[in-house]
């Protein structure tokens, strides 16, 4: 939804109309991203990205077919067999999807997922799910933002730095929860190839990167946003790695990583111990950084690394699906 919000953006100023959907319950459909909708503007055109477009055109429909005073709609919509290859799914799938107009989003939503900050949105349904009532939520909101229990929810999952969006039976009835967190920024201080091969895989992730060669603006871009920022050090200079990393320690970055061997890891430890550092502060650098896949080329190391970025921001230690209890989408 984060790619939309220019776009709707400029329709409230324009003063146009829309309509915004986005699935209230799911099921199949194989691997997606969490955060998918479409904005259906007045003529029926679709903007962004909901199962490949399969449903498009019926979902513009009913979109059109919302009467003046009911701001909402809930439709089911389904793909299964031969249509599943010619959609370019990976398998069927069902799913509820709500069509809420636009009006009733407000406009701070846009603005912060267009600035990338901490954000959720909290939609209400009432029982003939014909109208809906949708309120803004951040790190910081208070009870008054919305409904209690679901505000309180939602601070929840964004604390997990993860997107997603859940279906939840609260005390004030049926509410979808859509989580966005900041997007990741990975702060790489150092150059060399693995530094390019780490900004290629955050692009492919959809996140921000930026490559460092000074402490100082490595510090700078970890104070900007640190609920965002992970810090890969690939630098082994003290005058370098020591400060970035005392830095990114002190302030509570959700990832902290260092390249380099074991004497390099101690080196940095003990030169971080000096700084006044603790043992709390020094378990949290992830050295030698990177899951334990097997890697060997440059690339496969940016590819473990991002993974055990990615397992730190959700807060879990890394496994195979097949070794969890759990469900596994299809």
């Amino acid at each position: 939804m984060r790619e939309l919000a220019e776009t709707a953006r400029q329709w409230a100023v324009q003063g146009r109309t829309g309509v915004l959907a986005r699935p209230l319950t799911e099921r199949g459909f194989g691997p997606r991203h969490p955060g998918d909708a479409v904005l259906i503007d007045q003529d029926g055109h679709c903007h962004g990205t909901l199962y490949r477009g399969v449903f498009d055109a019926y979902l513009a429909e009913q979109a059109a077919a919302l009467t003046e005073g009911r701001t909402a709609c809930v439709r089911e919509v389904s793909v299964h067999g031969d249509e599943v290859k010619r959609a370019g799914l990976t398998c069927g799938g069902q799913a509820e999807v709500l069509l809420q107009s636009l009006g009733t989003v407000p406009c701070r939503w846009w603005e912060l997922l267009a600035d990338g900050t901490d954000a959720a949105l909290v939609t209400r349904l009432n029982e003939a799910r014909t109208g809906v009532a949708s309120a803004v939520v951040t790190p910081a909101a208070e009870p008054g933002d919305g409904p209690a229990q679901a505000v309180e929810q939602a601070r929840e999952l964004l604390a997990r730095r993860r997107a997603g969006r859940d279906s939840r039976i609260t005390d004030d009835g049926l509410v979808l929860i859509e989580t966005f967190p900041a997007v990741p920024h990975l702060v790489i201080v150092g150059g060399g190839e693995l530094a390019g091969l780490l900004v290629a895989q955050a692009r492919l992730l959809g996140w921000h990167a930026a490559v460092e060669s000074s402490a100082q603006d490595a510090v700078r871009l970890l104070a900007e946003r640190p609920a965002a920022a992970c810090l890969i050090v690939l630098s082994h200079e003290p005058d370098v790695d020591v400060p970035v990393l005392a830095s990114a320690l002190t302030t509570g970055i959700p990832y902290v990583g260092a390249l380099g061997s074991r004497h390099t890891q101690a080196r940095r430890a003990a030169d971080l111990a000096r700084a006044g550092l603790d043992e709390a502060h020094l378990g949290r650098v992830h050295g030698p950084i990177g899951l334990d896949l097997g890697a060997r080329t440059p690339a496969e190391t940016a590819l473990a690394v991002c993974a055990e970025v990615l397992a730190a921001l959700d807060g879990r230690e890394a496994r195979v699906p097949r070794a969890g209890a759990g469900p596994v989408d299809s």
